[in-house]
């Protein structure tokens, strides 16, 4: 077997394990997944296992059931693709996904939270500030004195040196992003009014 072939099978040995990582942060079963693409249990189970070779049949639409590019599926290279890509990582059962690589600015994430995650997680302050956005499911937001829901489209920013802790607050796994810069810098908003001027909420 050359290089190349044994390259391809790595590629193709790592596929499985890929797919279980990805359902489990998306919170989603394999009766779920199998609904949702037509594929049996079985056949999902043995491909997260690697007991059954991935196919571009199967993988297909289990690209679009999970909502990333195929070849994030199969860990392709990149080939002159000026998309950020940059490895999720789980901390206490989050998944965050960064998706800048500015290490001493502003960093930016998608955080991933199951349901029951800290839920008696208490409340932290730091230097900074942080902008939230929420993108599915319900983010509870406890800073200072305050304690809010935040649902789908909603967003929140405050000076983390609020007490302040996030813990999902629904059934479902929530989605959100998340702006932060350590040294305190705000999220700067062009909104256009309805008079045609541009305004900036700083």
């Amino acid at each position: 077997m050359g290089a190349e072939d044994e390259d391809f099978e790595a590629v193709l040995t790592a596929v499985g394990p890929r797919l279980r990582a990805i359902r489990q942060q998306r919170g989603t079963t394999l009766a779920q997944l199998s609904e949702e693409t037509g594929i049996s249990v079985s056949t999902l189970s043995r491909l997260e296992s690697g007991g059954r070779r991935p196919t571009l049949e199967l993988l297909l639409p289990l690209a679009r059931a999970h909502g990333v590019a195929l070849d994030e599926l199969v860990d392709a290279p990149p080939t002159g693709d000026p998309r950020v890509r940059l490895r999720p990582f789980v901390r206490h059962g989050w998944t965050y996904l960064p998706l800048a690589r500015n290490l001493g600015g502003m960093q930016a994430y998608k955080m991933i939270v199951p349901p029951g995650a800290r839920e008696e997680a208490e409340q932290r302050t730091h230097d900074g500030h942080e902008w939230l956005y929420v993108l599915s499911g319900q983010l509870r937001l406890r800073l200072g004195e305050h304690d809010v829901v935040l649902k789908a489209g909603e967003a929140a920013e405050f000076d983390t040196r609020t007490p302040h802790v996030f813990t999902n607050a629904g059934s479902t796994p929530v989605e959100f992003l998340s702006l932060f810069g350590p040294q305190g810098e705000r999220v700067h908003v062009r909104a256009r009014t309805t008079n045609g001027r541009s305004e900036h909420n700083n």
